[in-house]
């Protein structure tokens, strides 16, 4: 059995970045040159390691995130490669959630593109350190100052300037350290596993010793040591340097900024370098809080093996028709066979196998500590974002977050057989993916699957087919609307039934309000407990809240109400919860009527990077679509048009833009908010 390493030695990363920015390409990089693969896979041949799925392997694209372990220089990496497509941007915060440290991934050419941001923001949100590689400084048209400036303005970043690169686009061959004061040389026919480190080049040492003098200026203003050694010109060592650069990135303080190019083989023992050096260990990140399931008092969870256990589901995937739970242990120990506790459901688990991962490889282990991020197979209940502790030391965790779906496709079965896998299929897709959402329609008795785009529900029906075996019909993608008010309303309904020969008696009255748009949906009580107990209070309030999710015009959830209790006829011996619970229901039904409904749309942030000459088309074209042009931007040959436009306008858009652009233009979307349609 392989001994567990020192913990401050362990790296829990993940790799960030807009989509085609070269993520996997540096992760294929990395996992070879630490000896964890023998062979460099290439994303454009379908061959990566991290990209395992068909689906992605066909299509050259991250759809889940992928788990592996490699270790360089006494420093055990645990990396995390996520999608950079905007349609699976929960896998991206499922895994910032866990994570102590990210490498944001940039292409020099593009630059800080849209889901560049996205991802970044999540990372904020988070709080991880993070450093950043700009890639594809061989690509004709690559700009390493000209990133830099856009992560200032786009990402409100620090960056700190620790590399520069010789020569751009086609002529880049070399790095200089700035630090170390030394060129660094790739040796092109080991496919970069070697390198040498060489003085700098005599046309290049101004330029080198003006960027190092930048640096120590920036890096002092966070270390009072490195402050007084710069003011007085007293030389400065460069384990100081090191140190104050590493103290300034956990304090979310700077932004190391490496450049390279991945598919070159350049520029990746020094991104290992510094992961090693700049970001934290499991130790060095303050210990995540949690409160107790009963009592709610707040609970730190230490980094420490002894400390009682608490750990984070962040992912559930079903591999070779197993569910396979991702766990990140923040504090004490998992061993096979032994029970956890699970707190939001009240019920223990327990753990028949815990896996290191490489991707869709594992490796079983008896184990897994402080700091460790596993695969766990014997989870039968438990989910994504529900914490795991000891029964003794009960600790809830907070959940992970998880977005709304903006888009609809209805599925049917081709066969009677097909009907009878799909059900299953879908229940296991929901474990897997918390964006994923099924329903039936009662009027045409189709399944309704609702997801993140169009991108998204095309790879689940792909999977159902690949994966279970199992043939449907999809129908064409649907938006998936919202519903609010006008005006207010008043509604009372009664309920009075018997059944089972016992009598259920309610009526109660309830006022519905407009709120302003984003403010979500509340229930208030003008009745008192004396009058009504909070039981059935509590009763009309969920009836209530759960008829809010089918609205009165097409049955899309409404949004952004408050609901209030107003008057209610409470007899002690007829009134029971059942009768609560349809009068409310009734009685919202009818006020939502009333009060001049009207459905919203899904919005959505589209860029468009289109050549000069088209542009004039392109405008049209969006304006066509109801779209709004907020900016055009020029950038390296191309004009960057931002417009926000309604999703239901922008199918087939990718088609109408390649025509009309000879196919050079590009366009992202994603979601922005829901407005009136």
């Amino acid at each position: 059995m392989k001994t567990k390493p020192n913990i401050s030695k362990v790296r829990n990363i993940g790799i960030i970045a807009h989509i085609d920015a070269g993520k996997t390409t540096v992760t294929e990089r990395i996992l070879y040159y630490t000896g964890r693969s023998h062979k460099i896979g290439e994303v454009h041949d379908g061959e990566a390691v991290m990209d395992w799925m068909p689906d992605e392997q066909e299509r050259g694209i991250t759809i889940t995130s992928a788990v592996t372990t490699c270790h360089w220089q006494n420093t055990e990496i645990h990396i995390i490669d996520t999608p950079g497509h905007v349609d699976f941007t929960i896998e991206v915060e499922r895994s910032l959630r866990v994570l102590d440290g990210a490498i944001g991934v940039f292409s020099a050419v593009e630059g800080v593109e849209p889901q560049s941001e996205t991802v970044w923001r999540q990372a904020d949100k988070y709080r991880v350190p993070k450093i950043a590689f700009i890639n594809k400084m061989d690509r004709i048209g690559a700009d390493y100052f000209g990133t830099i400036e856009m992560m200032k303005k786009r990402l409100n970043a620090k960056p700190l300037i620790l590399q520069l690169p010789v020569g751009e686009g086609e002529n880049f061959a070399e790095i200089i350290d700035l630090i170390e004061m030394q060129q660094i040389q790739w040796d092109a026919q080991m496919l970069g596993a070697t390198y040498q480190m060489e003085d700098i080049a005599p046309n290049h040492l101004q330029n080198a010793q003006k960027y190092r003098e930048q640096l120590i200026e920036t890096v002092a203003e966070y270390d009072d040591e490195l402050m007084e050694a710069y003011l007085t010109d007293a030389p400065i060592d460069t384990a100081k340097i090191y140190a104050a650069i590493r103290k300034a990135t956990i304090n979310l303080k700077l932004v190391p900024v490496l450049c390279g190019s991945a598919l070159r083989n350049k520029g990746i023992q020094p991104l290992l370098d510094a992961i090693a050096r700049f970001l934290p260990s499991p130790i060095e990140v303050p210990p995540i809080k949690g409160v107790h399931p009963e009592t709610g008092e707040t609970i730190e969870c230490k980094a420490r093996d002894s400390a009682p256990l608490a750990a984070l589901i962040f992912k559930v995937f079903m591999m070779e028709g197993r569910r396979l739970s991702f766990v990140r242990v923040y504090s004490g120990k998992m061993r096979v066979g032994a029970a956890v506790y699970n707190p939001s459901r009240h019920l223990s688990e327990k753990l028949s196998r815990i896996l290191m991962m490489h991707a869709n490889k594992r490796e079983r282990v008896e184990e897994a500590g402080a700091g460790s991020i596993v695969g766990v197979v014997g989870l039968k209940e438990s989910s994504t974002g529900e914490t795991l502790c000891s029964p003794e030391h009960p600790v809830l965790l907070e959940k992970i977050e998880f977005y709304e779906p903006v888009i609809s496709v209805a599925i049917e079965p081709k066969t009677r057989a097909d009907q009878e896998k799909m059900d299953e299929v879908l229940d296991k897709f929901m474990a897997e993916d918390p964006t994923l959402r099924v329903k039936k329609d009662e009027d045409t008795g189709q399944t309704i699957l609702s997801g993140m785009g169009e991108l998204h529900l095309e790879i689940i029906t792909s999977r159902m087919q690949r994966e279970f075996k199992t043939n449907v019909n999809v129908g064409k993608p649907q938006v998936v609307y919202r519903e609010a008010i006008e005006s207010r309303s008043t509604a009372s309904a009664v309920f009075d039934k018997e059944i089972a020969g016992q009598r259920h008696y309610s009526e109660i009255t309830l006022n519905i309000s407009p709120l302003s748009r984003g403010s979500g949906n509340r229930f208030k009580s003008e009745i008192s407990q004396e009058k009504l107990p909070q039981l059935f209070i509590d009763t009309v309030e969920k009836g209530a809240m759960e008829s809010l999710e089918s609205g009165p015009l097409l049955g899309y959830p409404v949004v952004d109400v408050e609901i209030s209790l107003t008057g209610v006829n409470h007899k002690e011996s007829l009134s029971t919860e059942l009768a609560y619970t349809v009068s409310a229901s009734r009685a919202c039904q009818k006020a939502l009527a009333g009060g001049r409904p009207y459905l919203l749309e899904p919005i959505m942030n589209t860029e468009v990077f289109v050549p000069e000459a088209f542009m004039g088309d392109v405008i049209g074209d969006l304006n066509a679509r109801n779209g709004k042009i907020e900016s055009i931007e020029h950038k390296a040959g191309t004009q960057l048009i931002k417009a926000t436009v309604p999703l239901s306008r922008m199918f087939g858009y990718s088609t109408s833009l390649r025509s009309a652009t000879q196919g050079r233009g590009t366009f992202t979307m994603q979601f922005s908010h829901f407005d009136r349609s």
